[in-house]
């Protein structure tokens, strides 16, 4: 059995630590509300614009949009990855990694080819060790983050489905439904996905000013990004939850951890303690 002061000093060791899990657990519960409201105020404006851009996807226009055409042979998909920056969130990122990793087994095996974009730390340092192709990356995006910080990324993605070097794009991340249930997610957001919702079997369209072309190319890009921005916004408030749960099941841990050392102590103590008690009446009797 460990001495008493070996045991002391491990018992202050967990007792830091806990100091450390029981701060960050209050810091996540403190930023999660926010991160919800802002997350909450854009998932109209997206599921608004995925239902307009799929009703305009099954318009019967002259003019058809590359983004628009399903291609036939897929020689090259893309991904552009959501994460967050920092750890201690669980098996939040490693779950989302998990399940692109079979994604791609599953494209490699047909011959197919991989890019990748990353946004957040942890996916661009654990794709970097993998053999995929990374077109680019944005790290360190806070806990507010900006659509113009994205555009970049985004625009990657885009000239390379333009260009034809690509044929179909995904946006993966942890789409945040609770406090304690986070999932992976994986959208398609190239060629566009048809709505949901059911059109007229007559052939209709819209009235495009200046041009059809012009207008869709504004059109699409603005509602990509705001796809990817709201994959964001769900990642972040994703991390804060998954974080909070995993502090505080840390401190929680470290609360029995310590009650099993404060009563293994006690015992080393008692164990001291009778064994000078032992040695006093032996010593007595032999005088």
């Amino acid at each position: 059995m460990a001495g008493g002061r070996e045991i002391k000093t491990k018992i202050k060791s967990v007792q830091n630590t806990r100091k450390v899990t029981r701060a960050l657990e209050m810091v996540s519960a403190s930023k999660i509300r926010k991160a919800q409201d802002r997350m909450k105020v854009s998932r109209p404006y997206a599921r608004v614009m995925k239902q307009v851009i799929g009703h305009l996807a099954q318009a019967n226009s002259d003019y058809q949009h590359p983004y628009m055409t399903e291609r036939k042979e897929v020689k090259r998909v893309g991904y552009v990855i959501v994460s967050s920056d920092r750890g201690l969130a669980g098996g939040l990122n490693n779950n989302l990694f998990r399940k692109l990793l079979g994604e791609f087994r599953k494209w490699q095996e047909q011959g197919v080819e991989i890019d990748v974009v990353t946004i957040g730390q942890k996916a661009s340092v654990f794709f970097r060790r993998i053999k995929v192709n990374m077109l680019a990356s944005v790290t360190h995006l806070g806990d507010q983050p900006k659509l113009e910080q994205l555009i970049g990324v985004v625009k990657v993605v885009l000239d390379g489905y333009s260009a034809g070097n690509i044929d179909r794009v995904f946006v993966c991340y942890n789409d945040f439904v609770n406090t304690m249930v986070q999932r992976a997610a994986f959208d398609q957001l190239l060629p566009l996905p048809a709505s949901d919702t059911p059109v007229a079997k007559h052939d209709w369209d819209y009235i495009y000013e200046p041009d059809a072309e012009t207008v869709l190319n504004h059109v699409l890009t603005r509602y990509i990004e705001s796809l990817v921005y709201q994959a964001v916004l769900e990642n972040v408030a994703s991390e804060h939850a998954a974080r909070m749960v995993a502090m505080k099941s840390a401190s929680d841990n470290a609360t029995k951890l310590i009650g099993t050392l404060q009563l293994v102590y006690n015992k080393a103590r008692q164990a001291a303690i009778t064994q000078e008690i032992s040695e006093i009446v032996g010593g007595a009797a032999a005088v």
